[in-house]
């Protein structure tokens, strides 16, 4: 019907908004606090972005993605993720050129085609940070570190961190040739994916929700007795910033997240209260993916969260703000010539940065009131036919009913010193 959004996406309707603009304004203070520049990529990008970055063989690339071929005839996707669009971005415009480290983040709607539930929509928004640049595993644990303090300083506190690392193409080829041996032998146990997978990406058995609580799961080999001393040594370094930084944290071997780019450390944190579909932020190093998109090999780091998981858990644990009055003054007239007088006033508040509104339906006065009333605002002003002959204002608080005539050209000072 057309009545209807798309199933799959929602309208954000004003009284949601509020909470919204709370959160991303929480987002952007936490990032200038971190020293992250806020970017704004484009909705779509060519599709060979996302085959090349994300990986062929995960579920994102191969059953999620909004992909079509446009009058040009070229094969577009809207973008199932941010990262890849973000090392674009990084790529193209030499953000490189300047700095050694480039620290972005950014807010923004992202598409995936999957079956839609409580804080998981085909269209969802995603507050994101990557650090492009280094490869010091500080760097990891400050990323590690912003997420947790962004979901902490929300009133979130049921939190927790599970960190793994997923090894770099030195020794992550052992692990999945250990893998292929394991999964092939017990091939019987997988779903239809995962054997699916098995032949194109064993990682991604690990990460399968069908077969989680499977034994074949939790006996397959762990990637730690397959390390470089390179990436041994960067987790081992990891595990003791976030120990310094007081983060406690829980190593889980079969964390590896769901984008292929991911290299060495992965991490995810988890709000229990939401149950099975506990994680609100997640992501891991990805030093590879630059060189794959057709840059210099340069390591970088970046994690991103679901707006809407998060704003869920906060209005099932009663932590949204309280919402607070729209307008400062609400203009009530009486007559033809009390409404040019009135629209008069209304232009002189708002130039004084006094958010009011008025009636345009031409109700009576005391409809008006009531709609003043109804408004949240905090003054009534009044405006007849005697006002306009004097030149005045009757001001009335609604929240005490005292009232008073002031003459109109003091009427922006008198409200703003009771604001």
């Amino acid at each position: 019907m057309l009545t209807n959004a798309p199933r799959g996406t929602k309208d954000i309707l004003p009284e949601q908004t509020i909470n919204w603009l709370w959160l991303e304004n929480k987002i952007r203070e936490l990032c200038a606090l971190y020293g992250y520049d806020e970017i704004r990529t484009p909705t779509f990008e060519h599709t060979e972005l996302f085959l090349r970055g994300i990986g062929e063989g995960t579920d994102v690339v191969d059953k999620e993605m909004y992909t079509f071929t446009d009058r040009g005839d070229r094969s577009i996707t809207l973008r199932p993720e941010n990262t890849a669009s973000v090392v674009r971005a990084y790529l193209q415009n030499k953000l490189y050129a300047n700095v050694g480290l480039v620290k972005l983040f950014y807010i923004g709607s992202m598409f995936r085609y999957d079956r839609p539930q409580a804080g998981r929509l085909r269209e969802f928004h995603q507050f994101g940070v990557e650090a492009i640049g280094e490869k010091n595993p500080a760097v990891d644990a400050e990323i590690i570190l912003l997420a947790w303090e962004f979901l902490r300083s929300l009133g979130l506190n049921d939190l927790t961190l599970k960190i793994n690392t997923v090894g770099c193409p030195a020794c992550r080829p052992i692990f999945r040739r250990k893998l292929t041996e394991y999964f092939t032998e017990n091939a019987e146990d997988l779903c239809e994916d995962c054997l699916r997978r098995l032949e194109k990406n064993p990682l991604r058995i690990l990460d399968c929700k069908v077969d989680a609580s499977k034994d074949v799961l939790d006996d397959a080999p762990r990637i730690e007795t397959c390390l470089c001393d390179d990436c041994r040594e960067h987790f081992n370094s990891l595990k003791k910033f976030l120990t310094s930084a007081g983060i406690e944290y829980v190593v889980d071997n079969r964390l590896v997240r769901g984008l292929d780019y991911y290299t060495k450390t992965a991490f995810e944190i988890q709000y229990a209260p939401l149950g099975a579909q506990s994680a609100v932020a997640g992501g891991g190093r990805y030093d590879g993916l630059i060189k794959e998109i057709g840059g210099d090999d340069t390591p970088a780091v970046g994690f991103a969260a679901g707006l809407e998981r998060i704003l869920l858990a906060l209005e099932l644990q009663g932590m949204l703000p309280a919402q607070t009055k729209k307008i400062d003054a609400f203009v009530v007239s009486g007559g033809a010539a009390a409404e040019v007088y009135a629209f008069k006033l209304l232009t002189d508040l708002r130039r004084q940065n006094i958010s009011a509104a008025m009636d345009f339906a031409k109700k009576s006065m005391k409809a008006q009131m009531k709609s003043a009333a109804k408004s949240g605002a905090k003054f009534a002003l009044i405006v007849g036919d005697d006002e306009v002959a004097s030149s005045t204002v009757t001001i009335k608080n609604l929240e005490t009913a005292a009232q008073e005539n002031v003459a109109f050209a003091e009427v922006s000072e008198k409200i703003c010193g009771e604001l």
